[in-house]
C-alpha cells in the first residue's frame, strides 16, 4: 500500500437520547464495544509516521462517531486521522454528482448552516461530496490523481460507490471468511492480561445467550459465498450476488483489519482480476466454500 492515501471505514448510526440502544451505548460502552488491539493501533500510527494521509468517513453523527473511537482507539484517536468526516451519508458522498452536499464545519456536534463551497484544509467536517475531498487530496499530496485504499464492509455504502465514482483502491471486510474456514486473526484488545482473553470472550458472549457468531455459516442459507443446489441427488455450485460483486467492485478481500496489521507496508498482496481465478484476492487465503468450488 505504498503512496496511498488509507480511508477507514467507521459502520455507526446517529446518536440519539430516544429508544434504548443509544442511551445504553452511552452509559456502558463496553458492553457493547470491543476495544480495537494494539496491532491496529499501530498498524494505524505506522502510517500516519510514514506520510500517509489518513481519513476517517462515517454516516454516523459526530458525537456518537467521538463516542465511539474514544472506547475502541483511545482519547487521543483524532492524532491518527488527517480528515475526519461525519454525517457523510453514504454512498450520495460518491454518487451524487453535481448535487452534492457541501461540506459543513462543526461547532460542538452542532453543524453549520452554511456549506463550504470548496474543502480547504485537514479537519473534522460534516456531510460533504466526493468531488471536493479530491480536491483536497490533490492539494495535499501534490499529485494529479492520488491514489486511494478505502477500507469498509458495505457493499452498498462502501464498496460500489467508492470504487464506481471515486476510482478508489477498495478493501473489503468480510467477517464470513472467518466462518468458511479462513483462520481468526489474534485480535486482543489494548490492556489485556492475556492474549486469549479477547477473542475467548468475544465468542463466549454469543455462546452464553444461544446464538452462533456472526461469522457462523447460517443454517438456512448456507455459504455467503456459493450457493449449493440440489436436484435427484445431484448438486450444482453456483457462486452468489455477494461473491460477484465482491470480486467486481473490491481490489481485494479480508476477514478483519486484524488480519493485516502486522504485515509491513509495502506487503505485495493479490489483487482480484477478471483474468485470475476467482479465489485470487482474498487473504489470508479464500474461504473453504470457494475453494471447493474452484475444484469442481
Amino acid at each position: 500500500m505504498t503512496d496511498f492515501i488509507t480511508v477507514v471505514y467507521l459502520n455507526i448510526s446517529c446518536l440519539e437520547d430516544t429508544g434504548t440502544y443509544f442511551p445504553s451505548v452511552k452509559r456502558c460502552p463496553g458492553r457493547y464495544l470491543q476495544p480495537c488491539s494494539d496491532a491496529v493501533k499501530r498498524w494505524l500510527r505506522s502510517m500516519k509516521n510514514s506520510g500517509k494521509i489518513l481519513l476517517l468517513i462515517t454516516s454516523s453523527h459526530s458525537d456518537y462517531c467521538r463516542l465511539v473511537c474514544e472506547h475502541i482507539l483511545g482519547t487521543d484517536f483524532e492524532e491518527l486521522f488527517d480528515i475526519i468526516i461525519t454525517n457523510a451519508l453514504k454512498p450520495g458522498f460518491f454518487s451524487l454528482v453535481p448535487q452534492q452536499r457541501p461540506f459543513r464545519t462543526l461547532v460542538d456536534d452542532v453543524e453549520d448552516s452554511e456549506g463550504l463551497p470548496s474543502l480547504e484544509k485537514p479537519g473534522w467536517y460534516s456531510q460533504g461530496n466526493w468531488p471536493h475531498l479530491h480536491e483536497l487530496l490533490k492539494t495535499m499530496t501534490n499529485k494529479s490523481e492520488p491514489k486511494v485504499v478505502y477500507f469498509g464492509d458495505s457493499m452498498r455504502s462502501d464498496m460500489f460507490p467508492a470504487c464506481s465514482f471515486g476510482k478508489w483502491e477498495t478493501v473489503m471486510i468480510v467477517e464470513e471468511m472467518e466462518g468458511e474456514g479462513v483462520p481468526r486473526a489474534n485480535a486482543t484488545p489494548s490492556n489485556s492480561p492475556t492474549p486469549s482473553e479477547g477473542p475467548a470472550e468475544k465468542k463466549g458472549k454469543f455462546e452464553d445467550q444461544g446464538m452462533k457468531s456472526p461469522s457462523a455459516v447460517s443454517n438456512q442459507w448456507g455459504s455467503y459465498f456459493v450457493d449449493v443446489q440440489k436436484n435427484e441427488g445431484e448438486e450444482t455450485r453456483r457462486l452468489t450476488w455477494c461473491c460477484h460483486s465482491i470480486h467486481t467492485y473490491s481490489t481485494m478481500a479480508i476477514p478483519s483489519i486484524e488480519a493485516i496489521a502486522d504485515l509491513p507496508l509495502d506487503f505485495k498482496f493479490q489483487r482480484f482480476s477478471s483474468d485470475k481465478p476467482i479465489t485470487t484476492g482474498f487473504y489470508p487465503r479464500p474461504p473453504d466454500s470457494l475453494l471447493k468450488w474452484e475444484e469442481n
